[in-house]
């Protein structure tokens, strides 16, 4: 019997979707095919903030799910809503890729290297927050499209330098035009940047071979971390496309977990950083995320979890005047 993956048609997309779909093959020796869906992210030129942000990818995939038209579906898990879905289930956190953004520029130029008023693309309220803090001399410029269609506005100059996530580039293998990787500590990147989520439906999870699936592919600390950063999203009330950023890194000891808030002309900047035991968090949080009732919500979770790690950095940031700061709620 297949195992039927649904996945929006991008190549990003479907690179990803069909690596979750090899590593089912792999894990159960079943096979896996993709089955595409269209969203309306995908067909819209408008920029993501004034799309709404969060979900504009998720909605059209996660109905195609529960009208049964596949057996699970792969979102990259920083467009993904904190807020759950009812009737579906985040069954699966598999290994994350690297979390950082990169500069892609001309001539092999770094941030700090590009001339003043250089043109820099980018189409995420956070990363220009980010890119204006750190360079106020230069032209940020809002983009949308493809990874390929971005490094094409490099490519024929129309831009300096445009700023994508390493996860994707090298998904697509075009992690030959990275000039610069930022450091996380510097320039924390979208909460579960890097990190894939394969989502089913909830009452999938009774089916043996379904859950074995999941299972198989699964990486605890991976959802470790990326629940950590997404539930310092959830708690600020904040959408995909706020200027937000959050990373946790998970040792064998422990998760040291940042977030930043960044007002949108960069301006101003809180960020503050906690660390737990990452035993503690371990017996505190489910390791199947399938039997986590807080994960991927916005309930207030109890002490020694993930979730309760990023929730605390994000009331920190609220009782330091983060609301006002950024468009949050």
């Amino acid at each position: 019997m297949t195992f039927l993956v649904g996945t929006r048609g991008s190549a990003l997309a479907t690179a990803q979707a069909g690596d979750v779909a090899r590593w089912i093959a792999e894990a159960t020796g079943e096979p896996a095919e993709l089955v595409l869906v269209t969203t309306h992210g995908d067909v819209s030129r408008e920029s993501l903030a004034s799309l709404g942000g969060t979900g504009v990818f998720a909605t059209a995939l996660r109905e195609f799910l529960l009208e049964g038209n596949c057996d699970l579906v792969v979102h990259s898990m920083k467009d993904l809503p904190t807020a759950p879905a009812p009737g579906l289930s985040i069954a699966a956190v598999p290994r994350r890729e690297d979390a950082r953004d990169a500069l892609c520029a001309r001539d092999g130029l770094t941030l700090d290297e590009l001339p003043r008023g250089a043109r820099v693309g980018t189409g995420s309220p956070r990363r220009q927050a980010q890119l204006r803090r750190r360079r106020p001399d230069i032209e940020v410029v809002d983009v949308r499209g493809n990874v390929d269609t971005r490094l094409g506005l490099v490519t024929s100059g129309r831009l300096d330098a445009v700023i994508l996530a390493v996860a994707g580039l090298v998904r697509l293998g075009r992690d030959e035009h990275i000039t610069e990787r930022f450091d996380l500590d510097d320039w924390p990147t979208a909460p579960a940047q890097g990190a894939l989520a394969v989502e089913v439906r909830t009452s999938s999870l009774h089916d043996p071979r379904i859950r074995a699936a999941v299972a198989a592919i699964h990486d605890t600390d991976s959802a470790l971390a990326a629940e950590t950063e997404r539930s310092v999203l959830a708690r600020l009330d904040a959408g995909c496309a706020a200027p937000v950023g959050a990373h946790a890194s998970v040792s064998a000891d422990g998760i040291t977990a940042t977030a930043a808030v960044y007002a949108l002309d960069g301006s101003e900047a809180l960020s503050l950083t906690r660390s737990a035991e990452r035993a503690a968090l371990l017996a505190g949080s489910a390791t199947d995320p399938a039997d986590d009732p807080y994960y991927g919500t916005s309930t207030t979770p109890p002490a020694g979890t993930a979730h309760h790690l990023g929730a605390s950095i994000a009331e920190a940031l609220l009782d330091s005047g983060a609301a006002a700061l950024a468009p949050l709620g």
